[in-house]
Formats: structure tokens, C-alpha cells, sequence
């Protein structure tokens, strides 16, 4: 039974990483656009 569970661990993490994964390809723009404006706040 404890194998089993972490079997299942491990199947929920690896869908979270790939969904974390394939919002930051979906909004890369958004990202990097947010992430410039921040520092270019920060350096004025």
C-alpha cells in the first residue's frame, strides 16, 4: 500500500511541474513583459 502511494506522489507532482510548465510557455510573454517592467521600476 505505501508503494502505491507514492507511486501517486510522484504522478501528482509531474502533472503540477507540466501544468506550471505549460502556463509559463502560454504566458511567456506576459511574464517577461512583468518581469521587465519590475526592474526597470526598480533601477529608476
Amino acid at each position: 500500500m505505501l508503494k502505491n502511494k507514492k507511486g501517486m506522489e510522484f504522478v501528482q507532482v509531474a502533472i503540477l511541474i507540466a501544468l506550471a510548465v505549460a502556463l509559463g510557455i502560454i504566458f511567456r510573454t506576459q511574464i517577461t513583459e512583468f518581469v521587465n517592467n519590475t526592474f526597470a521600476d526598480l533601477n529608476s
